[in-house]
């Protein structure tokens, strides 16, 4: 009997055919040539720079983000217009599952059909000790980070299943395997990103779509902005019961530097945002079949490397015994 992989999944439901690079000198040219993005939370960050990468590689990217019109959705498409690439900035707001089934049905009505490649990257942070969490910033932080990637992944996919073809990006983050003291419930709600993501790949591969999680270090993107008012904000209205266990942390929700945006030029030593997206591109140009579960991102230490070594080993052993072990060796292979 034929050994059974992902690609070899993937090429019974003809997701190899629909996926197929364009060839030649044009594929090196343009790897992206043919592709549809929707990129979501595309205001800042790595959504920011990642909706012009894939558009610079040949990709029609419909760049999304909320409450439009703003400024930098206007700078989007002044760069589109400029360089002549095929971005479209669309209204999205993954908090609200009528907003996020718009976006989805205009971008295929431009598109001509389902779309490509989701790159679920909105997030959030919200710091501080668990307990000083309310549920205000509780229900924000899960409904951003879990629930937002949740209603995207729901509107893109009967598109990809009729297809038999697609591919979805989670961003994840090192956090989603790792946990650092005080960081709220930012892991908590990574790592449900992570659990989320994987499940949903053993699924999707009789379908011929592939999830790939995304694993970032720390990266300049601006985000701290968004975290010092958000933090700030819960310190101010959290009840005095729940901060007296924590004096210093509490202080130090109240006084943590936002930051501005993104440096335009990046000092030495800091790493570049770009690396997030152009490993994405690069997971995205590969034969569907061959994409990798995980990919951390960071050119310095990624701690999650063994967490993600010995949970693929566990997996491997969990489902080659279960109904669905041909499932687990098509992602985990």
């Amino acid at each position: 009997m034929p050994e059974i992989t992902r690609r070899s999944l993937l090429a019974a439901s003809g997701a190899l055919a629909a996926t197929a690079a364009v060839p030649g000198a044009a594929q090196a040219a343009k790897p992206l040539a043919g592709r549809s993005f929707l990129v979501t939370g595309t205001s800042s960050g790595f959504g920011n720079v990642g909706a012009l990468h894939y558009a610079r590689l040949g990709a029609r990217v419909f760049a999304t983000m909320r409450n439009l019109p703003r400024p930098e959705g206007e700078a989007l498409l002044k760069i589109a217009r400029d360089e002549k690439l095929d971005l479209h900035v669309l209204p999205l707001d993954v908090l609200s599952e009528d907003s996020v089934n718009a976006a989805i049905a205009e971008a295929e009505k431009r598109n001509g059909g389902p779309l490509d490649v989701l790159v679920n990257n909105a997030g959030i942070n919200i710091a501080g000790p668990v307990e000083v969490q309310d549920l205000e910033a509780t229900r924000l932080t899960f409904d951003t980070n879990v629930f937002g990637l949740q209603r995207t992944m729901r509107a893109v996919l009967p598109g990809m299943r009729r297809r038999k073809a697609g591919l979805i990006f989670n961003v994840s983050s090192q956090q989603g395997r790792i946990i650092m003291p005080a960081g709220g419930l930012y892991s908590s709600t990574k790592f449900a990103v992570e659990a989320m993501s994987e499940q949903i790949a053993y699924e999707l591969a009789p379908h011929g779509i592939e999830v790939v999680i995304i694993e970032p270090g720390g990266f300049p993107t601006g985000i701290g902005r968004n975290r010092a008012r958000y933090t700030a904000a819960l310190a101010a209205r959290a009840d005095e019961k729940h901060k007296a266990g924590y004096p210093e942390l509490v202080a130090q929700m109240s006084r943590m530097p936002g930051g501005g945006a993104a440096p335009a030029v990046l000092p030495p030593g800091l790493p570049d945002p770009i690396e997030v997206p152009k490993a994405i591109a690069e997971i995205a140009a590969l034969p569907a079949g061959t994409r990798p579960l995980r990919r951390p991102v960071h050119p310095g230490n990624k701690p999650q490397l063994e967490i993600n070594r010995v949970s693929v080993e566990t997996q491997r052993g969990l489902l080659e015994k279960s109904p669905y072990a041909a499932w687990g060796k098509a992602v985990l292979d």
